[in-house]
């Protein structure tokens, strides 16, 4: 499958999606006007090629500063995704990266995280 690579923009976040290396991420801030046709596609192929590894090892980094409602449902389908490709025999290891000081997007994070059931969650603090 091939990798897709997104520029953050205004409202859209900065999507790096390396299939090859099972590594994924979402940095920055994410508000965009149609949440469907920005997230859809990426979200289907990662799901697509979640579905179809056995025994991988699979990273996923957020880095978010700042997102609005319909992302937030965004993210919980895609953790869901996650937990079930941890749940299918893969190593799913989640990263949740905020800055130090904002309480909010860290609360955000343990949310997300209480909710897995097979993938490893970590909360990470980036200096400001």
């Amino acid at each position: 499958m091939e990798n897709i690579k997104i520029e953050g923009m205004e409202r859209s976040p900065e999507v790096d999606f390396d299939f090859g290396a099972n590594v994924f991420s979402l940095k920055g801030e994410s508000y965009p006007e149609d949440v469907t046709s920005f997230f859809g596609p990426v979200i289907g192929k990662l799901e697509e090629h979640l579905g179809s590894l056995s025994g991988e090892k699979v990273q996923f980094n957020f880095e978010l500063i700042y997102f609005n409602s319909s992302t937030a449902k965004v993210l919980m389908g895609l953790f869901e995704i996650l937990d079930e490709a941890a749940a299918a025999g893969n190593s799913v290891l989640i990263t949740w990266a905020h800055e130090e000081d904002d309480d909010n997007m860290e609360e955000m994070g343990e949310e997300f995280g209480e909710d897995l059931e097979n993938a490893k969650f970590e909360l990470k603090k980036i200096a400001v």
